[in-house]
């Protein structure tokens, strides 16, 4: 199936989902589809909020999709992005200006790979289910983020759990900023960073020796094995790496949209990152749809709610997409057998 064709059953699938679950709840669909989608795209503020959520799906979709490239389920990125925003929180608070945004990326990317090393060793030397432990590795991420941040790492001035905010020449600047009215349209530098990630790692999935060896170890790693390919180490650096780009995707957020580190830093984007790349079906040149799509539902919720329609909705079609793409990879794969 190629790409056009699945952006486009993508699409149609979407908007059918959604008709379908704004006449069960009894309001007007065309209502329903102007405040989940149109809504991110008429409103300043949301077109806004739309762009930082795309930021984070794009880098952290790249992270999961690389680790399913090579036959692993990361489901830690979650953990792994909270870990990289605290890293790069502490090292942009110590060294201010451009010098701290840079070491501020360095930090989170470090964290984040550390922090799938676990995961990654024990799948590749001991056969450890990488689900398992990348789901008890998010829950120590979460709870040592908050004891820190409510500790040591806490902003005496503040009167919740929360860091320091980053001073302004430490952030990311915006490279537009368009007055509407009173309201202002940002386009945060940090848009052009997940887009060069984006690039690169396109590029070196499918242009690269070492990206035909995750696809292959992903693939059959039995058959990759005969070929000279040294499976387990692939496996490794292959979660490490999808440990360090969702550790960045912690830190561009961080420093592009937070400006600190709070008990809130993660509105589910590690979670949401795994339907991203899901939603891709495997190929990355279906990533960034599907970074546009879980970000425009994303920024469009809140005007959901506003009409009476129960905030799970936008998950619950998200959800429905996902597992009819699902069906229909496993209908083709089926067929090919």
């Amino acid at each position: 199936m190629s790409s056009r064709v699945r952006i486009g059953i993508l699409i149609a699938v979407t908007a059918g989902l959604m008709l379908v679950a704004a006449s069960m709840v009894g309001v007007n669909v065309f209502a329903i589809l102007d405040a989940m989608i149109l809504s991110s795209y008429k409103d300043t503020v949301r077109f806004t909020v739309m762009l930082q959520k795309l930021t984070v799906y794009t880098v952290a979709g790249v992270a999961v999709h690389l680790a399913l490239r090579a036959g692993l389920f990361n489901i830690g990125v979650e953990g792994q992005f909270l870990m990289g925003g605290l890293a790069a929180s502490v090292a942009a608070l110590s060294v201010p200006g451009s010098v701290g945004m840079v070491l501020g990326a360095l930090a989170g990317a470090t964290a984040g790979g550390l922090w799938a090393w676990p995961a990654g060793w024990l799948k590749a030397r001991k056969g450890s289910h990488e689900v398992i432990s990348t789901i008890m590795l998010n829950a120590i991420a979460a709870n040592l983020s908050f004891y820190l941040i409510a500790g040591v790492l806490k902003d005496p001035k503040a009167s919740t759990a929360a860091t320091a905010n980053l001073p302004a020449e430490t952030r990311i600047p915006a490279v537009l900023t368009h007055y509407v009215g009173m309201n202002a349209l940002v386009i945060n530098g940090a848009l052009l960073v997940a887009a060069i990630v984006y690039v690169v790692y396109y590029r070196w999935l499918t242009r690269s020796v070492k990206g035909f060896e995750v696809s292959a170890v992903g693939e059959n790693p039995t058959a990759a094995r005969f070929a000279g390919v040294n499976s387990p180490s692939v496996v490794l650096r292959a979660m490490v790496s999808s440990g360090a780009i969702a550790g960045f995707a912690g830190s561009l957020h961080l420093m592009s949209a937070t400006g600190k580190f709070v008990s809130s830093f993660s509105d589910g984007y590690g979670y949401d990152s795994l339907g991203v790349a899901l939603l891709s079906g495997g190929h990355p040149a279906a990533l960034i749809p599907s970074a546009v799509l879980f970000a425009t539902l994303g920024a469009g919720t809140p005007k959901v709610q506003q009409l009476g329609v129960p905030l799970g909705l936008t998950t619950v079609v998200l959800a429905l997409v996902i597992v009819i793409f699902a069906a229909i990879r496993a209908t083709k794969g089926a067929k090919t057998v």
